[in-house]
């Protein structure tokens, strides 16, 4: 009966340990929005992103670009609680800045809200297109 007991306890307690690694990868992605053609890289754990051909940047927890341009938006710090992370962004240019949430709401669906500062702008046919105070990605 004892060794039962003990046999179930380990058990449980190793499915809480692989739900819990399970949880610690919500926030280490690529996700990806259709509509507007952009995507955001993000590791918001490790805070080990590097944006492609700027790496002087260093490492970051992240950042949001348009596919087939070099334009971004950098996240320069993410606070996490729960399914919410709380972002700091800049543009690459350094002029304009926003404060953001990332609600992971699924295991493939997130969605990006603009708090305040600037609004999120990338380029398309030589202009820029203001993209929503909310936006839904999807990971890929």
């Amino acid at each position: 009966m004892k060794e039962k007991l003990l046999v179930m306890a380990l058990l449980l307690c190793s499915l809480g340990v692989s739900a819990q690694q399970n949880d610690s990868t919500a926030f280490r992605a690529y996700l990806y929005n259709k509509e507007y053609d952009v995507y955001m890289r993000i590791n918001f754990y490790g805070q080990d992103v590097v944006v492609p051909g700027q790496e002087f940047y260093g490492q970051l927890p992240g950042f949001l670009s348009k596919t087939h341009n070099s334009f971004c938006w950098l996240v320069l710090s993410a606070k996490m609680s729960g399914n919410v992370a709380e972002l700091t962004m800049i543009n690459d240019y350094g002029s304009e800045d926003l404060t953001a949430t990332l609600t992971c709401l699924n295991d493939s669906t997130y969605v990006l809200r603009q708090q305040d500062g600037s609004t999120l702008k990338v380029p398309k046919d030589r202009k820029w297109q203001k993209l929503p105070k909310e936006l839904e990605f999807r990971k890929r």
